[in-house]
């Protein structure tokens, strides 16, 4: 008779979440209209546009590499306090900031404190969740990032339309606040280092570890390109296509990955990760095309179930697949790579496809980011391939047939 499943939904896994979800929408409620911002306001150039986004990507990979040694050695209190301030210090520094310089430099400031914040909250999620539970855990948890790139933007945008900047930032810097007292009782509940009992190991080598978490980290590279195309330069195709409603998009991705996200951690859990990169990438290739010949508000809602259905079914996959190649101390690490590469493959969308832009229509642009899946389903199914094979011989040679 089969144990009957541990339970998922405590009050440490859902203040987890929750926290996550702001932190999360804390970020793209700027990450989406600063671009915006920076144009109209600064005067800034095609290439500054891209600097708002890579700078903030490539210094909240840098910070990650230390939350990563402190997440090891128990020090995840302060990653998420000093995290979440710096990250405050750094929505306020938005405001008084003149100049694109000073806006550049604000921006890195707060990928530091961001990149601390962002690793802790996944690794704690990953040690609270029931190890046969891990793919619908993780799916849910990661519903949170998928609601937060969907509903930030949208409310972001809103606001900077609306009410302006000043209130932008305002409730962009409410979030942050609120995550606070939530994170100091979560770290009251929760003992030293938790780790879940069945999952308790002794941590492996390093290099190991790395070497288990390179396929799953470039594939989210690849996914993450044409995402930084999005967060980049939406609202501006947007004004390209005078589409006056352009954030109803990231309104109708988020309803595809409410619908999906359930779902899919628990294929993951059946079936693995097959079973959901490679139809996902189709699906994101399916909504990227779509988005480049969209040519009013009801030519988007297709677009963005399509890319919503195939970004929320992958990315929590692969986040799962990478925790789960590793030993349970070594989460940390495998957070870090998840979110390392997500921001990476960010910083180079929005530098690769802003120059496309830059030749070309931001349309254009969109097709061209297609080819970022398309390479992942090739690459995916060439490695499936091959370990399959792999595994066929060894099963044979064991046999002796």
């Amino acid at each position: 008779m089969d144990k009957p499943l541990e339970r998922l939904w405590t009050k440490s896994f859902v203040t987890l979440t929750l926290c996550n979800l702001l932190l999360f929408t804390g970020l793209q409620m700027t990450l989406s209209t600063l671009p915006v911002y920076a144009q109209g306001s600064l005067a800034a150039s095609s290439l500054q546009i891209s600097l708002v986004t890579s700078l903030f990507a490539l210094s909240a990979i840098a910070s990650r590499l230390f939350a990563a040694k402190a997440m090891e050695k128990g020090g995840r209190n302060l990653l998420i306090f000093l995290g979440v301030a710096v990250c405050l210090a750094a929505v306020a520094g938005y405001y008084w900031s003149g100049t694109i310089t000073l806006l550049l430099l604000m921006r890195m400031l707060f990928g530091i404190g961001f990149g601390m914040a962002s690793t802790a909250f996944p690794t704690l999620a990953s040690d609270v969740i029931p190890i046969r539970r891990m793919g619908e855990g993780m799916g849910y948890f990661g519903l949170s990032t998928s609601l937060a790139m969907s509903a930030g933007p949208l409310i972001g945008l809103s606001l900077l339309q609306g009410p302006g900047f000043g209130y932008l930032l305002l409730a962009t810097g409410a979030a942050f606040i609120i995550i606070l007292p939530l994170g100091y009782r979560l770290t009251k509940r929760l003992p030293a280092n938790h780790i879940e009992p069945a999952m308790e190991a002794i941590p492996g080598p390093e290099g190991n570890a790395l070497r288990k978490l390179l396929i799953p980290s470039l594939l989210n590279l690849l996914l993450s390109i044409s995402y930084g195309g999005l967060l980049g330069f939406l609202a501006l195709y947007g004004q390209e296509k005078h589409l006056e409603h352009i954030a109803y998009f990231f309104l109708f991705n988020a309803v595809a990955i409410v619908i999906i996200r359930p779902l899919s951690g628990k294929i993951y859990d059946r079936f693995g990760p097959p079973a959901l990169l490679i139809p996902g990438s189709l699906f994101i290739i399916g909504g990227l095309l779509l988005l480049s010949f969209a040519s009013s508000t009801a030519a988007l809602f297709p677009a963005a179930i399509c890319y919503g259905i195939g970004f929320g079914s992958m990315q929590p996959a692969l986040q799962t697949w990478m925790i789960q190649s590793v030993d349970p101390r070594q989460r940390g690490m495998a957070n870090g790579m998840f979110l390392n590469s997500l921001d990476f493959g960010v910083a180079i969308g929005t530098m690769i496809l802003g120059s496309v832009a830059l030749y070309n229509s931001y349309a254009v642009m969109y097709r061209y980011s297609a080819l970022a899946p398309l390479l992942l389903v090739v690459l995916y199914t060439a490695i499936f391939i091959v370990q399959h094979r792999r595994k066929r011989a060894s099963s044979t040679s064991k046999t002796g047939h």
